[in-house]
């Protein structure tokens, strides 16, 4: 299906160029005598466009495919560009084998003598303009399509935190705490005390760390410690938890209270009694966190709604590559979660890193639009030229207009949009609308 889509907008194209051709042949006093002769002509017209466009558009889709989002790079666009020329020289050279041997009946001899410049120079003008409209159709859709990408992550990572705040810390981890502490000032002041302490401390890390998208490793198991420290009050020697006596790498990050999910949920799903211990380890393995739990399902239990799991996974996918693993076995249950590190791709490593990094990032991309530009800029005035020239050499006619004039419309097009100028309404005027928009939702 998309080969005969593909086909069919060749076969557009060609359509266009034969009227375009048509029209300066007829402006320069060549006419067309028979309904034959126009057949013939736009048959070779046809077979020249669909297989050039068929070839450049594979060309194309292969080069997006491989450099994705780094398409428009310089070393990359110069790569594809080298490519298309190659590819169509080559691709007029077969079409010209198949006309002037197997359909005219020249010896191969007689082809290749009878062989000039001229009969590559034309198709290939046609097809560099068909090619960069193909570059500045895609260039287009690629910026629209980040645009709705990068809202998608805002809006992604918005949700993703409001969804850790509504399940920091579960309800009936709170009640279940309450409970504790009301039996404990009964039975233990003083253990009561130690107990509030260290609610309190949990709660205060909570309110802390609630706007951040990652917290260093030595944080989290300092809290897991403090958080453990709860559970045991309540279940005693129910519970063996063991943390590693030393991390490899301090500084590295992991998404805030990932650890107190993963150990409520240990607690929540599992038999805890003195005769059916919960053993709990955290270790370190091969760059992840590895939090790991003896399995023994609890008899009467409500369905997991998994929301705690996939609240940490989706934020981990809004942050990096790697992704969390789960793994479960009759007897054992594993959750791995990524450490990462100041290489790691990550879109942010605090709230307060995140604007510098926003600011470096569209400074960044900026940069690269300007460069992508600035290319096209100078393969135009490059081109000009050329046109010119081979206007002068072939005929009377002004056909270089044509090409000129609409190049010379995309890259005032593409100019606008790195600029960010509408003739209508100024300059910036997308940040001031932004603007607008942000003030009105304000009040």
């Amino acid at each position: 299906m998309h080969f005969i889509k593909e086909i069919g907008k060749a076969f557009f194209v060609g359509t266009l160029i034969f009227l375009v051709i048509g029209v300066i042949k007829y402006f320069n006093g060549t006419f067309i005598t028979s309904g034959e002769e126009l057949l013939v002509q736009f048959g070779y017209n046809q077979l020249y466009s669909i297989l050039l466009y068929m070839t450049n558009a594979y060309f194309f889709m292969f080069m997006i495919k491989k450099y994705k989002g780094e398409f428009f790079q310089i070393q990359n666009l110069a790569v594809g560009i080298f490519g298309a020329l190659v590819i169509t020289l080559i691709t007029i050279f077969i079409l010209r084998i198949i006309t002037e041997i197997f359909i005219e009946g020249e010896s191969f001899a007689e082809f290749i003598g009878g062989e000039s410049v001229q009969y590559y120079s034309f198709s290939l003008i046609i097809t560099a303009v068909v090619v960069t409209i193909f570059y500045i159709v895609y260039y287009y859709r690629f910026k629209q399509e980040r645009k709705v990408k990068e809202q998608k992550i805002i809006a992604k990572t918005a949700s993703a935190q409001f969804d850790a705040l509504k399940n920091q810390l579960d309800p009936h981890f709170l009640f279940n705490s309450l409970n504790v502490l009301t039996s404990l000032i009964e039975e233990n002041p003083e253990a009561a005390t130690r107990f509030t302490t260290s609610l309190s401390k949990v709660y205060r890390y909570v309110l802390e760390q609630k706007n951040k998208e990652l917290v260093t490793l030595e944080e989290e198991l300092k809290f897991a410690r403090i958080y453990m420290s709860l559970i045991k009050m309540r279940f005693e020697d129910s519970i063996v938890f063991t943390l590693p006596e030393r991390v490899s790498n301090p500084e590295a990050k992991v998404v805030p209270l990932s650890l107190q999910l993963l150990l409520e949920n240990a607690v929540k799903h599992n038999q805890v009694t003195p005769n059916r211990k919960l053993f709990i380890t955290i270790s370190e393995e091969n760059g992840n966190l590895i939090i790991k739990n003896n399995v023994q399902p609890k008899k009467v239990v409500k369905e997991s709604s998994g929301v705690g799991l996939q609240n940490i996974k989706q934020r981990y996918f809004l942050l990096t590559n790697r992704p969390v693993t789960i793994q479960k076995t009759d007897s054992e249950f594993t959750v791995a979660i990524p450490l990462l590190t100041k290489n790691t791709s990550s879109i942010m490593t605090t709230q307060e890193n995140y604007i510098s990094a926003k600011k470096y990032d569209r400074a960044k991309k900026h940069v690269e639009e300007l460069k992508g530009f600035y290319i096209h800029f100078g393969i135009y005035l490059i081109m000009v030229p050329v046109f010119i020239y081979l206007n002068y050499i072939s005929t009377s006619f002004p056909w270089a207009f044509f090409p000129i004039i609409g190049w010379g419309a995309g890259v005032s097009g593409h100019a606008m949009e790195v600029f960010n100028y509408n003739p209508f309404l100024g300059k910036n005027w997308e940040e001031r609308k932004i603007k607008e928009l942000m003030d009105k939702d304000d009040l």
